[in-house]
């Protein structure tokens, strides 16, 4: 993919989106071909890890037990102690909340086991699960402050159920060095994930909030 063309697309996706009264995020689409999404080693599932923000907040909870607290009130946008968790077991509404709030969840790894049996089936199903491939998973005396901001550049890649990738890669009002880079990059990682590389790559596409995808040539 040339520099030249994700610049070329992101010019005619300005001219063409009307004036909005609020800051558009720039997602970019990823059309696969050639897949069968049946069989697991044809999935796409991994995290990838950008040069630049997206221009998106990311917060991120953090499931621990009391050695781990301390650190994660400091450093995390929500902490949640093993003590708290029957709370969330009992009303499925706050589990809920949670899972509609929070990006990445973080936890201690001696309590994944709790972990799993109260929030499981409601993080479970949106892909948000403490995830090892993350960085997670982390022992009961981490240094969290690493990680959180790690993720603040992290993106999720899956194709399991369709041909498609869709997720942020900037803003309308962002560097537009930034969004061409974080586009490269995950170009990049994506085509290393595929079978057959860049042929299993059918289209890229641009789109703001409220516009039409405009195709990378």
């Amino acid at each position: 993919m040339e520099e030249k063309n994700i610049i070329t697309a992101l010019k005619k996706l300005k001219q063409e989106s009307k004036k909005r009264n609020f800051e558009q995020k720039i997602d970019a689409i990823f059309i696969l071909k050639d897949l069968d999404l049946k069989k697991p080693d044809q999935q796409v599932d991994f995290f990838a890890a950008l040069h630049y923000p997206t221009g998106k907040k990311i917060k991120v909870a953090a499931f621990t037990g009391l050695e781990l607290h301390p650190e994660a009130e400091k450093v995390c946008d929500k902490a949640i102690t093993q003590t708290d968790f029957a709370k969330y077991q009992a009303d499925k509404k706050m589990a809920k909340k949670l899972a509609r709030e929070y990006d990445f969840f973080i936890a201690q790894a001696n309590i994944m086991t709790q972990v799993a049996a109260t929030f499981g089936k409601v993080l479970g199903p949106k892909g948000k699960m403490p995830n090892p491939k993350a960085g997670c998973v982390v022992p009961p005396k981490a240094a969290l402050k690493p990680l959180y901001d790690k993720l603040q550049t992290m993106v999720k890649m899956q194709a399991k159920t369709q041909l498609a990738i869709s997720t942020m890669v900037g803003n309308e009002k962002q560097d537009e060095k930034e969004v061409v880079d974080n586009i490269k990059t995950l170009y990049s990682q994506l085509i290393h994930h595929l079978p057959s590389e860049q042929d299993n790559v059918k289209g890229v596409y641009l789109k703001f909030t409220m516009g039409k995808p405009v195709k990378i040539e």
